[in-house]
């Protein structure tokens, strides 16, 4: 057997890192609820795993997404995710040539160089040598655009780096050193044994006058204890992701679906962020307000070490802008609002009114405004217009003594006082007859969509009205007007709800595009979701987004949300409209 105690650092971490990874996932699958339990067992020998391996190979290694975010940052992932991947695989099989099994001992692949002192004559010593050299200076090249981006975050696409916690950077530390000292050991060992290729026989040569033979075992004592290092502190450091995010994508393949109460599946997601930073950028807060330690990948770092406070939790728009831009794909609305939650709201029971609600009414469409555009009436009149032109039997359910959907109590962690919400108007709508409900307002329309049980389709009034004009129940009138359409949140990034408006102001207007809209639209800033700051960031964040909507000088700013209506409408010289009052104002009589 070939062994030298300078494994031993590698050795003892790595049983060590598999023993505490078993044991962190053994913990986290025991506290996944029965429902994500179940959809596993029942998908597990499916070709959803087959599904699961294509994409850890494809995003784990090749990291595809982040190669759309920024390539010399997709590259810089790649390099060091697949390039170590594949010296690994290449060093093992490099190692069972040579050895002539494959059973041989499990360090050998990476000390390979330095056992294998006499060279074998075999037929793939050659191309074995280039490709491992080759594989190093890729890796090695990964390196250095690690550190350019811990200074220079720009250059590769990312306004700001992560500031991370000192584990991470003990972590990062000894990742980044294990390269450069693989290539000073091997490349000490070549020009000793004349066993390297390319570029360890280039260094060996240029470390020739400082005695080789001196300085040969103790980088490789280095090498070995930079590897023990990386290993130990990885389970406790934001490279937990390495292996966790691949059993995420197992999971999420089979089935397994976030609910909204904590669970293992949380602390999976939560240990899946490998806190790229890249969700910075996405924030509003931060670009457009200056708030720079509540974005999502301070929060998830929070949380995976139990430091979360309140300031961070509640400091977020919910809008979805970073979970669009998680190249993970973490849950990271659904993580905070699961976070959230509350037991009660402290003093009496504020919801026994809704008792007292009734329905007697019946329609083939069930109206709900919601409460935000209850605020802005004029939308309610324009769609009492576009009923009546169309010729609809609908009822307006929440037109006197209404109820709220129950979103906004959810989002903010109340979720039994949501509940009591969700079944009163569950009760209401069922009792109407109805046979597809219409909201105006998108929270209430997610909500709906997402929360409720009904039984019938739910539409955004967006979806409603497109319906209408393709069944030719209503007619519209186009004019020179210039239009730009702002997505709402909850109905673009929460719905996936992007055609529907298009379509039907393209029947009134010219729809210029916006720099940022579909998926990276920008949040109005009046969120619900957000307790925690003041008016005057909420502004910030509006006006930011309004200077990027009208940047083309339109005639109107229509967007689809009564509450993005009425934030946008506080402080802009351009003519704001909901599409439901555009297209009130546009039927051919």
């Amino acid at each position: 057997m070939n062994f030298h105690p300078l494994v031993l650092p590698f050795l003892i971490s790595s049983i060590y890192l598999a023993i505490v990874i078993v044991f962190k996932f053994s913990g986290w699958v025991q506290s996944m609820d029965a429902g994500q339990l179940k959809a596993i067992r029942k998908n597990i020998f499916t070709r959803k795993t087959r599904q699961a391996i294509s994409e850890i190979f494809h995003e784990s290694l090749l990291h595809r997404k982040i190669f759309k975010k920024n390539r010399l940052l997709g590259y810089m992932h790649m390099s060091l995710a697949f390039g170590w991947f594949l010296m690994i695989v290449v060093g093992k099989i490099e190692s069972s040539f040579y050895y002539g099994t494959f059973f041989d001992s499990p360090w050998l692949g990476i000390f390979f160089k330095y056992f294998a002192r006499t060279p074998h004559h075999y037929f793939m010593i050659i191309p074995f040598s280039f490709i491992m050299d080759l594989l190093l200076l890729v890796t090695l090249s990964g390196v250095i655009l690690a550190i350019t981006k811990r200074f220079r975050s720009r250059l590769l696409g990312l306004k700001r780096a992560t500031n991370h916690h000192l584990l991470d950077r003990i972590a990062r530390t000894s990742l980044w050193w294990i390269f450069p000292f693989r290539l000073l050991a091997e490349s000490s060992t070549a020009e000793l044994t004349g066993n390297g290729s390319f570029l360890t026989d280039t260094v060996g040569h240029m470390l020739a006058p400082l005695s080789v033979a001196t300085i040969e075992l103790p980088l490789w004592w280095i090498y070995s204890f930079c590897i023990g290092i990386f290993f130990v502190t990885l389970p406790y450091s934001r490279y937990m992701h390495i292996p966790t995010e691949v059993i995420l994508i197992f999971l999420r393949k089979w089935g397994a679906v976030s609910g909204e109460s904590y669970s293992g599946l949380t602390d999976i997601q939560l240990n899946s962020c490998s806190r790229c930073g890249i969700c910075i950028d996405a924030c509003q807060l931060g670009f457009a307000a200056d708030i720079r330690d509540v974005q999502s990948v301070y929060f998830i770092r929070d949380a995976r070490y139990k430091t979360l406070s309140d300031d961070v939790a509640d400091n977020c728009l919910m809008c979805g802008r970073c979970t669009e831009a998680c190249p993970v794909g973490l849950e990271l609305t659904m993580i905070r609002q699961q976070v959230r939650q509350k037991k009660e709201i402290p003093g009496k029971q504020y919801y026994q009114y809704p008792a007292g609600i009734e329905n007697t009414k019946h329609a083939d469409v069930v109206y709900f405004a919601g409460c935000m555009t209850h605020l802005s009436p004029s939308i309610i009149h324009s769609m009492k217009a576009i009923f009546d032109k169309a010729g609809e039997s609908y009822v307006f359910l929440d037109e006197d003594k209404g109820l709220c959907c129950g979103r906004p109590l959810r989002q903010q962690g109340f979720m039994e006082q949501s509940k009591e919400l969700v079944n009163k108007n569950t009760e209401l709508i069922k009792a109407s007859g109805a046979k597809v409900l219409v909201t105006s307002c998108p929270i209430c329309y997610k909500s709906f969509k997402d929360e409720y049980n009904l039984g019938i389709p739910v539409l955004h009034h967006t979806e409603y009205i497109e319906s209408l004009v393709k069944e030719k129940k209503v007619q519209l009138t186009k004019s020179d007007l210039k239009l730009v359409y702002h997505d709402p949140c909850e109905l673009g990034r929460g719905c996936g709800v992007y055609e529907a408006p298009r379509n039907i102001l393209q029947n009134m207007g010219t729809l210029t595009p916006v720099e940022f809209e579909n998926e990276a639209s920008y949040c109005c800033g009046g969120s619900l979701a957000n307790m925690a700051i003041g008016t005057e960031v909420q502004q910030q964040i509006r006006d930011n987004a309004l200077e990027m909507l009208t940047k083309s000088g339109p005639d109107v700013l229509v967007t689809a949300c009564p509450l993005c209506k009425k934030t946008f409408a506080r402080n802009i010289n351009t003519k704001v409209m909901d599409i439901a009052e555009m297209v009130a104002a546009n039927i051919r009589n």
